[in-house]
């Protein structure tokens, strides 16, 4: 490189010209803050004066303000268009260019240059990325703890507005929770939580919802007055609405089906979102328990057995009263409960229940039959229906006889 050429580069990053350099990149950058080029300048400007390479010391600090990059928010798109931007004025103004004499010098610098070029966009980029990845992680730390706070609801007030703000939480609104089952447990739980990310923030948008897991579940929690079943208005919402459309998202993956969506109903307060979750953990775990294939359920159609356990000692009596007689039939009392079930869910009509459970109507009548002679209680007996209806709903709920009834 001739020596004409060394002399016509500044040696100095702080010259005026390599000023207004800089600061036209951050024009063309969209506002990207000028002190993200370091020394990126004088490196360029060293390059094409002298032809010299970057030392590795040099690439490290530009790695660094990639990281700044990623911290400050800045998108790794602007972050690269400052220093492409930058180094394309800067060869504009590069004073041998405006009257050039040597060829030879101009493709040197220009390598040089473009040698500089890349390795700091490159080391740029790895910066930026390395930042990313972490501030992932923390994020999802982060949001983890919160998640794991709110469902517990026994966590300092103050210090979970404080925590849920960041996240575009609002505490003070009435959220409901919706948990979804996969039919085996995820290995990765990324894609599904990308997916319901995507199309609940497209549906709901990013603000006061919160995607996470927890115990091999996936939660959602989100504000119950955005839950619609389509982009129209809010008429005709239900809570269902938020499980369908999580379902009809998690069925499209690959991996998790069957799925089974139990949401929780809306509540107001710190307190209301723990208090949905409960009943959406409670939904999922009687589902388990009733051997329900229903793919998205609300709470509220199950609030029969909460009211039914909630005096267990009074229920487990009733089913042992009641049902117990039935363990001495061929083949053990679940068949003659399963009939007993089917025929109260269709009305008691006795071909629909055989339909139901796929045997003839003559094996629905001697099962019946079989049960008003071991209990004593008739199903086709007003009086009797009642008290066999809810032994059966409670003899579900304690999930006998699988189980052995508490306390037996």
């Amino acid at each position: 490189m001739t020596g004409s050429v060394r002399r016509a580069v500044p040696a100095r990053s702080d010259d005026p010209w390599l000023a207004e350099v800089a600061h036209a990149a951050s024009a063309d950058a969209g506002g990207v803050p000028v002190e993200l080029l370091g020394d990126y300048l004088r490196l360029l400007a060293d390059a094409a004066a002298t032809g010299r390479r970057p030392r590795r010391s040099e690439l490290d600090a530009v790695g660094v303000l990639g990281r700044r990059a990623a911290e400050q928010g800045v998108s790794a798109g602007r972050a690269v268009r400052l220093y492409l931007s930058a180094a394309r004025r800067f060869w504009q103004r590069l004073p041998h260019l405006e009257r050039p004499t040597d060829s030879e010098a101009v493709r040197a610098a220009a390598e040089a240059v473009l040698h500089v070029v890349d390795a700091a966009v490159a080391t740029l980029a790895e910066g930026y990325a390395v930042a990313r990845r972490e501030l992932v992680r923390r994020e999802e730390a982060l949001r983890r703890e919160l998640v794991d706070d709110l469902l517990r609801g026994d966590s300092d007030l103050g210090g979970l507005v404080e925590r849920a703000e960041p996240f575009g939480l609002d505490l003070a609104r009435v959220h409901q929770v919706a948990l979804a089952s996969p039919s085996l447990r995820l290995p990765d739980t990324d894609a599904a939580i990308s997916a319901l990310e995507r199309v609940i923030f497209d549906r709901l948008g990013d603000r006061d919802v919160l995607v996470a897991t927890k115990e091999g579940l996936l939660v959602v929690i989100a504000p119950a007055d955005t839950v619609t079943p389509d982009r129209g208005s809010l008429e005709g919402a239900s809570v269902g609405d938020l499980g369908r459309l999580m379902h009809a998202e998690l069925d499209r993956l690959a991996r998790g089906r069957p799925w089974q969506v139990a949401v929780g109903r809306p509540h107001p307060g710190l307190y209301g979102i723990a208090r949905s979750y409960e009943e959406a953990r409670e939904t999922l775990t009687m589902a388990q328990r009733l051997h329900a294939d229903t793919a998205v359920m609300d709470a509220h159609d199950l609030l029969i057995y909460r009211v039914l356990l909630r005096d267990q000692p009074a229920m487990v009596d009733l089913v042992q009263a009641v049902l117990s007689p039935l363990a001495r039939a061929r083949g053990g009392a679940e068949p003659l409960l399963d009939t007993l079930d089917a025929y109260f869910t269709c009305g008691e009509i006795a071909t629909e229940a055989a339909r139901r459970l796929h045997v003839s109507v003559r094996t629905v009548t001697y099962r019946l039959d079989r049960i008003r002679t071991l209990s004593g209680y008739d199903p086709a007996d007003p009086r009797h229906r009642f008290t066999l209806h809810a032994a059966v709903l409670g003899a579900r709920a304690l999930d006998w006889p699988r189980q052995p009834l508490p306390g037996r």
